[in-house]
């Protein structure tokens, strides 16, 4: 393809590239920094991507420009990417002649001599149609694929195409797929794509598979009509040697049994034998994405119901492959033995994963996981749905660390434990003689799988396994000492997974397993070094959780305790996160017992010296002001002498962020803080009040006073926090709103003008809702809680808001597309809201009545609940006409109040019973109308209320 009329000057063309070279040099700093600056003055030139295109275009003679052959490539390698950058950031404003310059010219490098060129040609090329859109350069497509097509080309240009062409499908799968002037872009590709499965280029054949693979998940009507065809096309490549062609064999397996299962199922008996064949075709093959790929297959199999029966007749083939696979690689295994006693070794900060802030749920949700079976990681790189014309930019993140990797050791053990799940007598007899040969082999990497293996099918083979637990139990609890610290840590995580049993034994079995378990975890927990550390620190966690109230004991919290204290004083930065996950689990299952004076005496202080070395700004507060918030919730009334320092703390958290922020609103250079802060200080807010609670004569901390005399002033920036654009943040505030409604209202009261607007303002649904879609009915949820607990203590405040807000819930009871949860919150909400403002409901008690006391149904008889139909009783004595319709719905509810046993208090009793006795006078037929609730509820209401 010739170059248009533009031509370079030869002089600037020459400085370009060697500024180009200079800048990639590290030798010369001053040479590198003149460079860039040039570079950066280049750029002001409105010609300076079209020399950048001509550059990576032109295999130039190097004289000509001065340069070293070696050098020219680098300059031609550095203006590709440079103009790959200016068109992903600046196309929009380039000059038209200069789009239709490299329009007309770029792809003259996808037949570029050098694969490099070739590559960087091709993902600047993908970019240009990404931000000009499919229609945007006429004629690229038909170009692109008749240079693969044309048999006359040299296979290097059809190679450079065809890559070229996938990063394009890769970067506009959607708009590929859309309709323009009558004509989807699709329906020519996906044959054409199919058709280049044939092609004699191993490379072609590849990346064309790459390439319908992008389009396989998404189900467009092309892609299945041609499915068959495809499926056959994959049969005949199979006997390929090329590597990179069998793997993308093995994917698009994948991808056809995603969306067709039907279609695989026929073939399973051919398809496990080709996928065994390349899950074991270690030796020899330089790419491992290849066994991975076949592995990936099996556990999305094992994982569908459909192709779950189809697998189960290959178990006795397939489990020991998992197995053996299970094995670390050769690689791996030199890596490992270079590693060792790193305890007492400072962590890097890299060696440090972010943290953010997680809910309780959301925490409580995650799977333990040391380095063994990733439960919920079934092929975790796919892509989500993406945007209009937008491929996710590729991050490195975790994948320069081998143990965050996604490999074939994972996906098997994985694979494992969900057939596990589904055939567990085969699975574990198909097992059992892998664990005999190697539980106690000589090679620790053969001990460490077996271990893994016994860990990985331990859920789902549990009724199976159990009879042999006692001999396995102690087995594994002796494996704790292995010389391999690889071996005991994978025993940890092994050990976790049999907690459930070792936990729920009688109290003869506990002693002989539970604790010998829990003591060994506990003390591997100071293991010499810091990957075992961690694994008995999430095995630990695990043990917690599945023992819950057994923990309880004394002696148990005792022992636990002085080792966390350890723990704090041994670890480390990185393993400190998962430690802070052991105290918090352990606060959160054990609850008040952690009241202990000498419990108290031994956990707290380790604490406080790490809340005193941990920076205001730095991630690792995410995990502490979260630990911090569950022992503050167990130690109740005895956080007190550790309140005042905590609280003054987070709130100087809160104004630092909130002032950050603004910053960033007013000035777009200054970075906007993370969020994270404020969900988590208020989140310990929130539970420093509510272990406080009220002064008694047991605690006599005045948690008003704290509140009041706090500067800046907590509810001063609650307010900012309320509204603030992050659904997290007005959540966790909204909570703590809540929380000072119940235990500090004096201190709220004065501020009831500020908020309430901004309650009301939740509440309203048709208001666009921040955050994700479940998001916004957590906030209106904790919203509308609030609002209840503001309105029992408010009382008369509350005149200026009951019509907007009777609006505000009302619409809620109403809305179909609110999660059940939302519409209870609003029902308890209004009615207790009525108990103070009653004679404004009752006009409309006929309206809004009726969903009311249906929604009141579902609920379960609380003191909340008997405070919101407390409130109902009020409006319906005010103006009982209006719920005569809804009579028995109305005196329903006061009978299942009446048979709960619940302690109702004097006054609901007598507001039962005033209502109750109303409609005595007022109904005729009362004595018959109750008996529509059944002989039993009718007998109740007489009884408790004294009809």
């Amino acid at each position: 393809m010739a170059h248009s009329e533009w031509q370079p000057q030869e002089e600037q063309l020459r400085q370009l590239a060697g500024y180009l070279v200079e800048s990639l040099s590290s030798r010369d700093p001053n040479s590198q920094k003149k460079a860039e600056l040039m570079i950066k003055h280049a750029k002001a030139s409105p010609d300076v991507d079209n020399y950048l295109c001509y550059l990576t275009t032109s295999a130039t003679d190097p004289h000509a420009v001065g340069l070293s052959k070696t050098s020219l490539l680098s300059a031609r390698s550095a203006a590709s990417i440079m103009l790959k950058n200016d068109v992903k950031h600046g196309y929009k404003s380039m000059h038209e002649p200069t789009r239709a310059y490299i329009k007309s010219n770029l792809l003259a490098g996808l037949s570029d001599e050098n694969p490099q060129i070739r590559n960087y040609t091709g993902i600047a090329a993908a970019e240009l149609v990404r931000q000009a859109g499919i229609m945007g350069w006429q004629g690229f497509l038909p170009n692109l694929l008749s240079m693969i097509g044309n048999g006359s080309a040299a296979q290097h240009t059809q190679e450079g195409a065809s890559n070229a062409l996938l990063k394009v499908c890769e970067d506009n799968r959607k708009a590929l797929s859309r309709t323009y002037h009558g004509e989807c872009p699709l329906e020519t590709l996906i044959p054409k794509l199919i058709g280049f499965t044939s092609h004699q280029s191993k490379k072609v054949k590849a990346n064309a598979l790459s390439s319908l693979d992008v389009f396989l998940p998404e189900k467009y009507p092309i892609v299945m009509r041609n499915l068959d065809t495809l499926l056959s096309r994959l049969f005949e490549l199979a006997n390929t040697q090329d590597e990179e062609v069998r793997k993308q064999i093995c994917r698009s397996v994948l991808h056809i049994a995603e969306v067709s299962a039907g279609r695989i199922t026929p073939h399973m008996s051919g398809l496990v034998d080709y996928m065994i064949a390349q899950q074991t075709s270690l030796d020899g093959i330089e790419d491992p994405e290849l066994p991975l790929a076949a592995a990936d297959f099996f556990l999305y199999a094992a994982e569908d119901e459909q192709l779950q029966r189809a697998l189960e007749p290959y178990l006795p083939k397939l489990v020991p492959v998992l197995l053996e696979s299970t094995i670390y690689s050769e690689e791996d295994v030199l890596r490992k033995e270079q590693e060792g006693e790193d305890a007492e070794q400072e962590d890097r900060e890299q060696d440090i994963k972010p943290q953010f802030a997680v809910t309780k749920a959301a925490r409580n949700a995650q799977p333990s996981q040391a380095n063994g079976v990733n439960g919920n990681a079934t092929l975790e790189y796919a892509e989500e749905d993406l945007s209009e014309g937008e491929l996710e930019e590729y991050e490195e993140g975790d994948e320069d660390d081998p143990e965050e990797q996604w490999n074939l050791r994972k996906a098997s053990a994985a694979t494992l434990d969900v057939l596990a799940g589904v055939y567990s007598e085969v699975v574990f007899q198909n097992t059992l003689p892998y664990l005999r040969n190697n539980l106690t082999h000589k090679d620790w990497p053969n001990r460490e799988s077996a271990v893994l293996a016994l860990g990985a099918v331990a859920e789902g083979c549990m009724d199976v396994i159990e009879p042999n637990l006692p001999e396995l139990i102690r087995f594994l609890i002796e494996n704790l000492k292995d010389s391999s610290y690889v071996v005991r840590q994978i025993t940890c995580w092994a050990l976790g997974r049999y907690s459930q049993w070792a936990s729920h034994l009688d109290e003869d079995g506990k002693q002989q397993y539970f604790l010998p378990m829990m003591d060994g975890i506990l003390k591997r927990m100071l293991d010499g070094n810091k990957s075992v550390q961690e694994a008995a620190a999430s095995a630990f966690a695990n043990l917690e959780e599945k023992a819950n109230k057994q923990l309880e004991n004394p002696m148990y919290c005792e022992v636990i305790a002085e080792q966390f204290a350890k723990c704090f004083a041994r670890y480390k930065d990185r393993n400190m996160f998962i430690l802070y996950d052991c105290v918090q689990t352990l606060a959160e299952h054990v609850g008040p017992s952690l009241q202990n004076p000498k419990l108290v005496a031994t956990l707290m202080p380790p604490i406080l010296r790490r809340w005193d070395k941990v920076s205001d700004a730095s991630r690792e507060m995410f995990p502490l002001l979260e630990c911090l918030s569950y022992v503050a919730t167990a130690l109740g009334p005895s956080f007190a002498p550790y309140a005042i320092p905590i609280f003054q703390r987070c709130i100087n958290i809160i104004f630092s962020n909130l002032q950050d922020s603004l910053a960033a609103v007013q000035n777009p250079a200054y970075e906007a803080p993370d969020p994270d802060f404020l969900v988590t200080s208020l989140d310990l807010l929130s539970a420093i009040i509510q272990a406080l609670g009220f002064p008694s004569a047991a605690n006599s901390h005045d948690t008003v006073k704290l509140v009041r005399e706090t500067e800046p002033n907590m509810f001063d920036m609650m307010v900012f926090c309320l509204e603030n654009p992050n659904a997290d943040v007005r959540q966790s505030a909204y909570a703590l709103l809540g929380d000072c409604a119940i235990y500090v209202y004096p201190a709220l009261a004065p501020f009831l003008e500020k908020i309430m607007p901004l309650i009301i303002k939740q509440l309203d649904l048709n208001e666009p809702a921040s955050g994700s879609d479940e998001a916004p009915f957590a906030v209106t949820n904790n919203a509308c809680w609030s609002c209840g607990e503001i309105s029992m203590r408010a009382r008369t405040s509350m005149t200026p808001y009951v019509e907007t807000l009777l609006q505000s819930m009302y619409a809620i009871l109403n809305a179909e597309n609110v999660p059940a949860s939302l519409r209870e919150n609003a029902a308890i909400a209004m009615g207790r809201l009525a108990i103070s403002s009653a004679d404004m409901l009752a006009p409309h008690v006929a309206t809004f009545a009726p969903m009311l006391l249906r929604t009141m149904k579902n609920i379960q008889v609380t003191e909340e609940k008997i405070q919101a139909m407390q409130g109902v009783a009020e409006v319906a004595k005010r103006n009982p006409g209006g719920l005569q319709h809804c009579f028995l719905e109305l005196i329903g509810q006061i009978a299942e109040i009446g048979a709960s046993q619940s302690n109702i208090g004097n006054e609901e009793h007598q507001v039962f019973r005033n209502v109750l006795m109303e409609y005595k006078k007022l109904l005729p037929d009362f004595d018959r109308a109750l008996q529509g609730l059944g002989p039993e509820n009718a007998e109740i209401l007489k009884a408790t209320y004294g009809l």
